[in-house]
């Protein structure tokens, strides 16, 4: 297989490979930019390279679906979680491909991004999730304007999709006594699960992620390792948590450290009960068999809790926020504590996410300020 380069001007080499001969000639060129030849002629090998393993596509022949398959089979498996992973293919498949799916990437313009989301609007689909849409397709994009599958990337030009905050509901100081209140009713397993959530300020997954070898009665503690999460083709899976500052110790009040020893016992009573049946593997929440509990059984579990205790309605992540909520406005934690408590990897987020809290604070210094030069 014969290969050419061929400089184009400031650091731009043309790249030709020929193969076969006569009429089944075929020329393969593509345009990189190099600092010199030595360094164009190592592109060059691997082009060839990616030819003779049949991986070389034409650009111009590429559709859209082509085009995003391959970025997710060689760029997002390899550098995105899972769960992303899955989310991506789902909108690409339901929401993306029905539009732009057979299109050739490189006649995608402008003009039709402007489409899809009109069309995803018209879906009645919410701001912010048709933002991740906007999201997911300037990686994609971004990504084949560096591999030289296209010359120009059409979102450049496309402004994201307007979204509104929206401010997470919480509970205040009374509302969260209620709730505790009502739990006392409930199931041991439930009452822990919960009250860790809030108390502890953990992720759905982070709870259900937690073994009995993270759980330290001595000095009421936990220590936070792994999470759990759902997914169609791997079912309910132990995996690395949010950030590696998820990764944290909390300790826990002993109300919620009685409350564990109970359940400890129930799920003692639990394995002896199943015997050889059991599939326990050390997890602190399970199903009756021992083996890991799908997260949306304590969403769902915690829905109907509210609706019979006519409690206000709030998503089973917003237990958490009103446990960030309790502790900003007891005042007791810096907003860097609160941000280490909640395992966020920087203050920012902590802010971000948890604004509501601060008010009080900004109320407190004009406040301030009104004393000062009232005297």
């Amino acid at each position: 297989m014969a290969g050419s380069i061929e400089k184009r001007g400031k650091n731009k080499y043309r790249l030709t490979v020929s193969m076969g001969s006569g009429k089944n000639r075929k020329r393969y060129r593509r345009t990189v930019e190099c600092k010199n030849k030595t360094q164009a002629s190592k592109e060059l090998a691997k082009f060839v390279a990616e030819i003779e393993g049949n991986n070389f596509i034409e650009p111009s022949k590429i559709t859209f679906e082509m085009f995003s398959q391959k970025w997710i089979e060689d760029y997002a498996k390899l550098n995105l979680s899972p769960k992303t992973v899955f989310n991506y293919q789902s909108m690409l498949e339901c929401n993306i491909f029905p539009m732009l799916g057979g299109m050739k990437l490189s006649e995608i313009n402008p003009i039709h991004i402007l489409g899809l989301y009109k069309c995803l609007k018209e879906r009645e689909l919410s701001d912010s999730y048709i933002m991740i849409h906007h999201i997911l397709l300037k990686q994609l994009f971004e990504s084949a304007l560096g591999w030289k599958m296209i010359n120009e990337n059409p979102l450049i030009n496309v402004k994201p999709p307007k979204t509104q905050k929206k401010e997470a509901s919480f509970y205040n100081k009374e509302e969260a006594q209620q709730l505790v209140k009502a739990l006392k009713h409930e199931p041991v397993k439930y009452q822990a699960i919960i009250l860790i959530a809030m108390m502890g300020g953990l992720r759905k997954g982070e709870v259900l992620g937690l073994r009995w070898e993270d759980v330290d009665f001595k000095n009421n503690l936990i220590h936070i390792k792994k999470a759990t999460q759902y997914l169609p083709d791997k079912g309910t899976h132990e995996k690395p948590t949010k950030t590696p500052s998820s990764i944290r110790t909390i300790a826990l009040p002993q109300m919620i450290i009685d409350i564990l020893k109970e359940h400890e016992k129930n799920e003692k009573e639990k394995e002896r009960i199943c015997a050889e049946l059991w599939k326990g593997e050390g997890f602190v929440f399970t199903q009756k068999d021992g083996s890991l509990i799908n997260p949306n059984i304590p969403t769902q579990w915690f829905g109907r809790f509210l609706e019979r205790n006519n409690l206000k309605k709030i998503t089973f992540h917003e237990l958490r926020h009103t446990g960030a909520s309790l502790l900003r406005d007891s005042k007791k934690l810096t907003i860097e504590e609160l941000s280490k408590w909640l395992g966020h990897s920087n203050v920012s987020t902590t802010m971000d996410i948890y604004v509501h809290p601060f008010k009080k604070t900004e109320e407190v210094a004009a406040d301030a300020m009104e004393e000062i030069f009232n005297e």
